[in-house]
């Protein structure tokens, strides 16, 4: 633990540590900016990470004009993540989160216009006046590839799936869509649509939009959960029978809100939540899932892993199509949503994605 006295602090500079290896920062850089960090004071965290964000930043412009498009497609990569970590502490009543978000954004979009092939900003309707956003990130030198459609965290934003995911994918001939779901991403703080029970509708209608497409396989679409993602992937695939495989927690998340929930009502202490493992399994959303499933999930995650391994177990006896693998100490990734070592992550649950969508390379 980098700060053992702030653990917050800890856990943020470990996740952009972690990004070293996938290209959303260097090593060097993370500690250089740790060095000088007070981890008392939350305008030390900004000063040092919008710093670095902008000396990345510069650095990518240059190297564009120099026509140096691999370099600056690095560093803009690197920016923008150091731009979303300047701005994690923030009051959203500080007008320079906005401006760091606003950088995040810029940075991203200059990859996806200069990156080999190009990606795409897209909007979709959603309800009323509300647009979603999204970037798509083809396949290379395919007509009609499967996709992986990637959910966030609500702390997360589709723009970190950048330096993340399109490699893994684009190596196993897979396209990608990011999306953003209501509230999340461009629209945060101003839409208050997040929360909604009904926010698995979105996900459909990105589904919609895929199937509009000429160069994707409408037949062979996954969806991915990273992190507290993976309860809002759940969701998705269970009230849309299109997808191909999913990669969600199974509904263990919302098992668990239920279980605590259940017994504070009854005015009690929250329970064991193991006590009655299979009643509260067989009530889950998961359910309803017709798709091979895949549940991923670190050994120190936020969910206790033995539970997940019960639920898991109730549910493949009940016919689920499901697979648990928990990424150990012992390995690395056993952190959430594998933070620590994302590499290892990405590699196993891609790999069984492309098993079950499409184009094993």
């Amino acid at each position: 633990m980098q700060w053992p006295a702030n653990e917050d602090y800890s856990f943020q500079f470990m996740r952009v540590l972690g990004a070293a290896q996938e290209g959303g920062s260097t090593v060097s850089e993370c500690l250089l900016a740790a060095s000088a960090i007070d981890p008392s004071s939350e305008e030390s965290w900004y000063l040092q990470w919008n710093k670095a964000a902008d000396l990345n930043k510069k650095r990518g412009d240059l190297a564009a004009a120099s026509g140096h498009l691999k370099t600056a497609l690095s560093n803009w990569l690197r920016a923008a993540n150091y731009y979303r970590t300047a701005q994690i502490f923030m009051a959203a009543s500080d007008a320079r989160q906005g401006v760091a978000l606003e950088q995040m954004f810029a940075c991203s979009q200059l990859y996806l216009k200069h990156v080999t092939p190009a990606g795409e900003i897209v909007s979709i309707a959603w309800s009323e006046d509300r647009t979603l956003q999204g970037y798509f990130l083809p396949a290379p030198r395919t007509r009609r590839a499967p996709v992986v459609i990637c959910v966030c965290a609500p702390d997360q934003y589709k723009e970190e799936h950048l330096y993340r995911l399109p490699r893994y994918a684009h190596e196993r001939g897979l396209s990608l869509l990011l999306i953003d779901l209501p509230g999340q991403g461009y629209r945060r703080g101003v839409d208050r649509a997040f929360g909604r029970y009904d926010i698995e509708t979105a996900i459909s209608n990105w589904m919609d939009y895929l199937a509009e497409r000429g160069d994707v396989d409408p037949r062979k679409v996954a969806i991915f959960g990273d992190g507290l993602g993976a309860s809002f992937a759940t969701r998705g695939a269970a009230f849309d029978g299109r997808f191909a495989a999913a990669v969600c927690d199974a509904g263990i998340w919302d098992l668990h809100e239920r279980a605590f929930l259940a017994a504070r009502l009854a005015g009690g202490a929250a329970t064991d939540f193991a006590e009655d493992i299979d009643k509260l399994c067989r009530g889950s959303i998961a359910r309803k899932i017709k798709c091979p499933i895949l549940v991923a999930l670190g050994e120190h995650d936020w969910l206790d892993a033995g539970h997940v391994t019960q639920c898991c177990d109730a549910l493949a006896l009940s016919g689920q199509q499901i697979d648990l693998k928990i990424f150990t100490a012992s390995e690395t990734a056993a952190s959430h949503a594998q933070f620590d070592n994302p590499t290892i992550g990405n590699e196993f649950i891609f790999d069984w994605i492309a098993d079950r969508i499409g184009r094993k390379r």
